[in-house]
């Protein structure tokens, strides 16, 4: 008899979100998968100042968590069209000749390509890492009677997120008042939703609408003190209807607004709603460009009801798609605590981790290095959706790469290789910022084919034809990027590994531990691609493939890079990955990686760590048949691997939430649950055995 289904309703209303106080930490969001508006206790943007985001340069001020970004909102600044990424080009010595790279201006010879006087090519740099940066859209909160209503007027709060139906339902009370919200976002427009029922509402209680011009801080996308710098324009379009027409130099979008509440234009930046009575509907929607740009004029706009509807629809339709993982048989306290993080975990990827392009590794929330997306991360954040049943929300991001190969092929063929070069640290179109880190990066390129083939094991081989031209230009890159040398083929200078430590020695680090089982096994892939189609394998993809050098143990482990220093004991202890991340290989002996995994735990700097690191160690565990250890990994109350009330991963100040943490969790557990290619026989073959762990949908793991 098949075992009863899980009753996915309950697993995933037992994890909803309450709050019963601010939390500067962990404020709650809603999103539409390319836009999403993070809240605080009122439900609203009402007090930002109250949820800081630390600058990581001591001369500027905090930012906020409180952000409401999308996938296609950016913008540069004016000075950016004087500058050009070639312009940042610095000459490496490498086995094969001089290779240009991407890099700061500081790391160039003088006279030589790339250089420049001090002030100048401090200022380049400046302006190619800021620009383009994500686009803060607008604040939305209350005000009363003219001003914000500052948070130690809100009190008591009480605040719950809805996972079932996505909506979050707050209640405070301001000057005795009792405020009741709701906030919800339209799963198809970028649409927000917001209900606001209060008697202060007839004593001057008002929700705002307000525009920043474009920031270009580490952590900032906004800029309150340049009012002059965009136009902000608010007309009728009917009764109870409004459009914004926002531009900020060369970018443009719209704002509509629709509200029986009178709307009032407040000041150059700044919209204020009213209500008639003591409950107030507003319904925004966002638009990129402006409404000439658009060959269609937008539908009218629905109801705080029926996006509330619609919202509801939608979030039962995932959870009731894909797979689930019930943990509540077991008696182990760990079990409820996993259970939590994974249920959050989909919700929170599923709202900032599946626009068209890949993501910033703060999502949807609030800026990282400016908004862009770290492609070395995109694995992290989206390889567990296939892997969950739900290949649909990678796809979305993966014609983006399409739209920026002749960028990539370029790089490549500069650099005199053949292929696509994938960039580390980009915006939408696609071009890399100057760094003495992310250029120097490979560890990138083999995620396009390890993505492909998650999509191929959830969808079929007819997804084979759609991303094969994405497989061979990668394919193409790494092996022409291998070095032949009388050893094999190699992966040499200059180079940085997934652990960044060895970012001065770019000039010396050869063949690091993870890097070259993750090329000889992309390449696997990508030649069984081609006779799985019934096209000729390329011989030199096969001959690189088999050439490539086997990690070599030192003193029993397996080293971060082959030569000294071989293992700095900080940062991410990547090496596990060739066995956990990758699959079973003839290049890794399970013995040794033991042994590395055990000396990993003996004394690593944990402070150093980051988020996806925990997830990367357990699937090590997990495939070494270490059940317990992997669930021990995935809960490790060290480092950066703290998980909020709302599931979002805590890194640093300066870095409050961290995707790649929720999504890495989320492809351990499924390699966990689902099994893998070599695992042993059995439900949740990486789950202890005595947890009676529930598992259904899940696609095995390579």
């Amino acid at each position: 008899m098949p075992p009863h289904p899980i009753d996915r309703r309950a697993l995933v209303t037992r994890h909803d979100v309450e709050l019963t106080e601010i939390d500067p930490r962990s404020p709650l969001g809603v999103g539409t998968g390319s836009l999403a508006i993070t809240v605080d206790a009122t439900g609203l943007q009402t007090f930002p100042e109250a949820y800081p985001v630390s600058p990581r340069e001591d001369d500027r001020p905090d930012g906020t968590l409180l952000g409401t970004l999308s996938t296609w909102g950016w913008h540069s600044h004016p000075e950016a069209a004087h500058h050009d990424w070639r312009d940042a080009l610095v000459e490496y010595d490498s086995p094969r000749g001089p290779v240009p790279y991407v890099d700061m201006s500081e790391n160039a010879p003088a006279g030589a390509a790339g250089s420049a006087s001090e002030g100048a090519g401090a200022e380049r740099d400046r302006v190619l890492r800021g620009n383009p940066h994500r686009l803060d859209l607008g604040r939305i909160g209350l005000q009363r009677e003219g001003r914000w209503v500052p948070a130690a007027e809100v009190r008591p709060v009480s605040q719950r997120l809805s996972l079932w139906e996505g909506v979050i339902r707050s209640d405070c009370e301001i000057d005795g008042r009792a405020v009741r919200t709701w906030t919800v976002a339209d799963p198809e427009r970028d649409v927000l939703a917001f209900r606001v029922r209060s008697a202060a509402l007839v004593e001057g209680l008002t929700i705002a609408l307000a525009f920043p011009y474009g920031g270009a801080d580490w952590h900032s996308a906004q800029d309150w003190d340049s009012p002059e710098r965009h136009r902000t324009r608010c007309t009728a379009q009917g009764e109870d209807r409004w459009r914004i027409d926002r531009v900020l130099d060369a970018t443009r979008y719209t704002v509509l607004l629709a509200t029986a509440g009178e709307v009032t234009v407040t000041g150059d930046h700044e919209i204020r709603v009213a209500a008639r009575g003591e409950e107030l509907d507003l319904v925004v929607e966002f638009l990129p460009g402006a409404p000439e740009d658009r060959a269609e004029r937008p539908v009218a706009l629905p109801s705080v009801e029926e996006v509330l509807a619609r919202s509801a629809a939608h979030w039962q339709e995932l959870w009731e798609t894909g797979a689930a993982l019930d943990l509540s048989a077991a008696d182990d306290p760990r079990a409820a605590e996993l259970e939590r993080r994974v249920v959050l975990s989909q919700f929170l990827t599923a709202i900032h981790c599946v626009g068209d392009m890949p993501p910033q590794e703060t999502g949807l929330v609030c800026p990282s290095w400016r908004g862009k997306a770290h492609l070395e991360m995109h694995w992290w954040h989206a390889a567990h959706f296939p892997l969950w049943g739900r290949p649909g929300l990678l796809r979305r991001s993966l014609d983006w790469y399409r739209s920026i190969l002749p960028n990539a092929r370029e790089m490549a063929a500069r650099q005199g290789f053949a292929g696509a070069r994938w960039p580390k640290q980009v915006g939408p179109e696609g071009e890399e910022s100057p760094s003495p880190i992310a250029t120097f990066l490979i560890w990138q390129q083999p995620h396009l084919i390890h993505l492909a083939e998650l999509l191929r094991r959830a969808e079929g081989e007819a997804v084979m034809p759609e991303l094969d031209d994405l497989v061979t230009e990668t394919a193409e890159f790494m092996a022409s990027f291998a070095l032949p040398t009388e050893r094999g083929a190699e992966l040499g200078p200059p180079l940085i590994p997934a652990q960044e430590s060895y970012g001065a020695l770019r000039r010396e680090v050869w063949n690091p531990t993870f890097e070259l089982v993750q090329w000889h096994w992309a390449l696997a892939i990508a030649c069984a691609w081609k006779e799985r189609q019934g096209a000729e394998v390329p011989a030199h993809w096969a001959q690189v493939r088999d050439a490539l050098r086997a990690p070599l143990p030192r003193e029993g482990v397996y080293p971060a890079i082959a030569v000294a220093p071989y293992t700095i004991r900080e940062d991410h202890p990547s090496m596990l990955g060739a066995l956990g991340v990758l699959p079973s290989t003839d290049r890794i002996d399970p013995a040794v990686m033991r042994a590395t995994l055990e000396d990993v735990l003996a004394d690593w700097d944990w402070d150093s760590t980051w988020g996806w690191d925990y997830p990367m160690m357990a699937m090590t565990a997990a495939r070494l048949g270490e059940a317990d250890l992997a669930v021990d990994l995935l809960l490790t109350p060290e480092g950066k691997n703290e998980v909020l009330p709302s599931g979002h991963t805590r890194q640093t100040g300066s870095l409050p939430v961290y995707l790649p943490g929720n999504g890495g969790l989320l492809a351990a557990v499924a390699l966990m649950a689902g099994g893998w290619d070599d695992a042993a026989e059995g439900p949740c073959p990486g789950l202890p055995a005595a947890w009676r762990a529930r598992a259904e949908g899940f696609v095995r793991s390579p």
